[in-house]
């Protein structure tokens, strides 16, 4: 009876060592990226359709940033692959631009997940031929951030009543 206990012990290690353990990208939750700029994403509907806020620490003018509606879809992802998806952030209480981003969700080995991102960013000119200087790119890596459960982004937003100068 030891031997086939050891056995079985053996067989079963041995299935778990071999069988990867399956790692999924879930949108959903609180992100944060390099300019330390927050992005907090409700659930994503069967559909693949999300929405959420965003906080960027980054303003075109140097006003007092305020938290901003981000709308987007995510593609479900193909056998093996991580998904991509898609969302806009209109930054409406505080600046006369929109930008649009495009990316990958991806988990490494220990578990961390990973959302890459390239946007765009358009700014309202005042003319055609200051078009040229309207829009803008970059490139965001976003990192999950371990928060409780619930809407927090709102309570991280900066207070800006008390801001000395108007945000544009």
């Amino acid at each position: 009876m030891g031997s086939s206990a050891f056995t079985l012990v053996l067989a079963l290690a041995l299935v778990a060592w071999v069988t990867p353990v399956e790692k999924k990208c879930q949108l959903s939750g609180l992100w944060r990226n390099e300019q330390d700029s927050l992005m907090e994403i409700s659930a994503v509907r069967d559909d693949g359709d999300f929405q959420g806020k965003y906080l960027t620490r980054v303003t075109l003018a140097g006003g007092c940033a305020r938290t901003s509606p981000l709308k987007g879809a995510q593609q479900q992802p193909s056998e093996g692959g991580w998904p991509t998806f898609a969302f806009t952030v209109r930054w409406d209480k505080f600046s006369n631009a929109t930008t649009a981003f495009a990316g990958q969700c991806f988990v490494d080995e220990a578990g961390k997940e990973t959302l890459t991102t390239m946007w765009l960013l358009r700014e309202a000119v005042g003319s055609l031929e200051e078009d040229w200087k309207a829009t803008r790119v970059g490139r965001n890596v976003f990192t999950r951030k371990r928060a409780p459960k619930g809407k927090i982004l709102l309570s991280l937003s900066p207070s800006c009543e008390d801001a000395s100068s108007p945000a544009p």
